[in-house]
């Protein structure tokens, strides 16, 4: 049996009645850790937010959509829309190639078409680093895959300054000044 629409979040693709309210936007948030949520509830089946994830574009204003054939609506995302949970890394120094997957499983070779960046919390000093993912969507690279990025990183000079980065698929991506 159904849940009736809209009432359970962990139903599957039939119970949400995905369709954009009168300002253009579906009731759905991707939290900083990933999570997607439906009217403030977890969408708790992997499969159906893996599936609107395949539908999400960034638009050029900076704003999050999901556009399907029949619908288009924003969404609301607090950071980014993907997380970076694991790192592969293979090879050293300029040959080294880092793998990162995603919260959806699927994986991503950082290079030049797939940065990483980091920026910078102006009042804490707190880093966010990400990868980008495809099509001007990032995810955010967790805390214990950031570590391990530091742990790989080489200490070089660039621009008159000490840098700590990494190298991969031919491309050094800058993490932070060394002290």
């Amino acid at each position: 049996m159904k849940n009736p629409p809209g009432a359970d979040a962990a139903g599957d693709a039939g119970s949400l009645p995905l369709a954009a309210d009168a300002d253009g936007a579906f009731p759905i948030r991707i939290a900083r850790d990933g999570v997607w949520f439906y009217r403030g509830s977890p969408i708790r089946r992997i499969e159906l937010a893996r599936l609107f994830s395949t539908v999400l574009r960034r638009g050029d204003d900076g704003r999050y959509w999901l556009e399907t054939p029949a619908e288009r609506g924003t969404i609301e995302v607090d950071d980014a829309p993907f997380t970076a949970v694991e790192l592969a890394a293979e090879g050293e120094g300029r040959a080294m190639v880092l793998r990162f997957r995603n919260n959806f499983d699927d994986w991503v070779t950082a290079g030049p078409d797939h940065p990483i960046s980091v920026t910078f919390d102006p009042a804490s000093g707190e880093p966010s680093p990400y990868i980008r993912v495809r099509d001007g969507l990032d995810a955010l690279i967790v805390r214990s895959v950031f570590y391990e990025l530091v742990d790989i990183a080489a200490s070089v000079r660039r621009d008159g300054r000490r840098v700590l980065g990494v190298w991969s698929d031919g491309v050094f991506f800058e993490l932070g000044e060394c002290g």
